[in-house]
């Protein structure tokens, strides 16, 4: 919280004095880099909640405050549907942002003609990841992510895939394997000595290592990063956050944190090993500064996502800020006059804020209404079941109620109560409640060269447009 206060006033100043200049900025300025910040999860709703819950943090009625990217001067609403359902995930999503073709669900950088898990249609219908086209004019390449970093939205940044879940071999069928699939850690490690990302900080580890040493690949003593820093002298390895203090801008970088997803904001305990999303995009905006070529760096807010899915928006809420406050430490470091930013989510989620509460009320708190006078009532609204309720709360997921409603928790680690108890089979079998993907519109806001085509309500692949003709390269 400290950082954040911080930095947020000089984040204002750069905004405030970009934003007179924005709407007047040429068609020819060109981008020098690109920063994408891309919140999984958040959508509007999750914004509205999690600017409330910022500023409620720092003891505000919390409605009146503003996240760092709401002040951008261009805004665009964002259709998110994949070329196969209404309502997306985000390997379609990501794919479209990336390569500027919407495809379908599940897939990683392949297009709509290809069958999900059809290795053979896959290698058919490969796309041109955004990763191939920056590299290719000699810009640098870089990935900050919470999640593992072969997940769904940092793997479209380099990869090739029928299907998202193939991060290892652990779920890849052999007979993809035969056809000339591979798994989405080996596609990373396997790019030739200076190809590929110049930086990539997250987590996954696990995805690299066989069974015999921790991980989940087959081959049990299997170890992709040793191989990939076998490869090149000029690679380093890091798995620690002081780490990150000092990185050589003539390295390729790799930063694994955890062997899976890097902790919840909320779970965090210190000291820790692992960095924060802030911690993280700081080294790799100063690291990619560094090399003096200009870059493309996505920086994913992977756990909002999670928290909606486990069914606790106070979760949800903690990585949105922290998201927010990643975004205030790039303004902090880049020239708006050189660097486009853009802030978006990939989906929403079936997420709502709804009741009547009072202003100021807690945001993970119960509902407490107006008397007839406007004034705020001494106890909390009680639902026509004889008990209150929170504000917030799911359509589906895993605090669905079956029978008597209870009284709901409150809180940063109360799960919110949800309508419909939903299930679907994973791809290794197990059966899971957590709560779905929503369908609407997402908000993309924009600021720096470029952002004057931000507006409207557009097409997600339109942002792949968006971010190439800033760069002044043809979409």
């Amino acid at each position: 919280m400290n950082m954040f206060r911080r930095i947020l006033p000089l984040a204002a100043l750069l905004i405030a004095g970009c934003a007179s200049n924005a709407n007047v900025a040429d068609a020819d300025r060109v981008a020098r880099n690109v920063i994408l910040f891309l919140g999984d999860g958040m959508g509007v709703s999750t914004v509205t909640a999690a600017r409330i819950f910022d500023g409620q943090s720092r003891g505000e009625p919390g409605e009146e405050n503003s996240l760092s990217f709401e002040a951008f001067p261009q805004l665009a609403l964002v259709k998110t549907y994949n070329t196969n359902q209404q309502v997306p995930d985000s390997a379609g999503t990501a794919t479209a942002i990336h390569t500027g073709t919407k495809t379908r669900a599940g897939v990683i950088n392949i297009g709509p003609e290809a069958r999900r898990r059809s290795c053979e249609e896959g290698l058919a219908n490969r796309l041109r990841t955004i990763g191939e086209i920056v590299l290719s004019t000699g810009r640098s390449l870089g990935i900050v992510t919470t999640t593992r970093v072969t997940h769904a939205t940092p793997a479209t940044v380099f990869a090739q895939s029928p299907e998202r879940h193939w991060e290892s071999d652990a779920y890849q069928s052999e007979e993809a394997a035969a056809a000339g699939c591979r798994d989405i850690a080996t596609q990373l490690t396997a790019l030739a000595p200076g190809a590929g990302p110049s930086i990539v900080l997250g987590g996954g580890l696990r995805e690299f290592r066989g069974r015999g040493l921790g991980g989940m690949r087959r081959t049990a003593d299997q170890d992709l990063v040793a191989g990939w820093l076998a490869a090149s002298g000029k690679r380093r390895f890091i798995d620690t956050r002081e780490a990150l203090a000092g990185l050589d801008p003539g390295e390729q970088v790799l930063g694994l944190f955890a062997d899976s997803h890097l902790t919840y904001v909320a779970e965090r305990e210190e000291p820790t090993s692992e960095p924060t999303l802030q911690e993280m995009t700081a080294a790799a905006i100063d690291y990619l500064e560094a090399r003096g070529e200009g870059y493309y760096l996505l920086v994913e807010g992977g756990r909002i996502d999670h928290g909606h899915h486990d069914g606790y928006p106070g979760y949800a809420l903690l990585e949105t800020q922290a998201f927010a406050e990643a975004v205030s430490i790039a303004l902090d470091k880049v020239d708006l006059e050189e660097t486009l930013i853009l802030v978006t989510a990939d989906h929403s989620h079936v997420f709502s804020h709804g009741g009547y509460p009072t202003r100021g009320n807690p945001i993970l708190g119960l509902v407490v209404e107006n008397d007839l006078s406007g004034e705020p009532r001494a106890e909390p609204h009680i639902a026509a079941d004889g008990q209150p309720y929170t504000s917030l709360g799911y359509l589906n997921g895993p605090g669905a109620v079956s029978g008597p409603r209870p009284r709901p928790d409150t809180g940063v680690h109360a799960m919110a109560q949800s309508l419909i108890p939903f299930e679907r089979t994973g791809i290794d079998g197990t059966v899971s409640n957590s709560e779905s993907h929503g369908g609407e519109d997402v908000a993309l806001y924009a600021i720096g060269p470029g952002s004057e085509a931000v507006g409207g309500v557009i097409e997600q692949n339109r942002i792949f447009g968006i971010m190439m003709d800033a760069f002044g390269l043809a979409d």
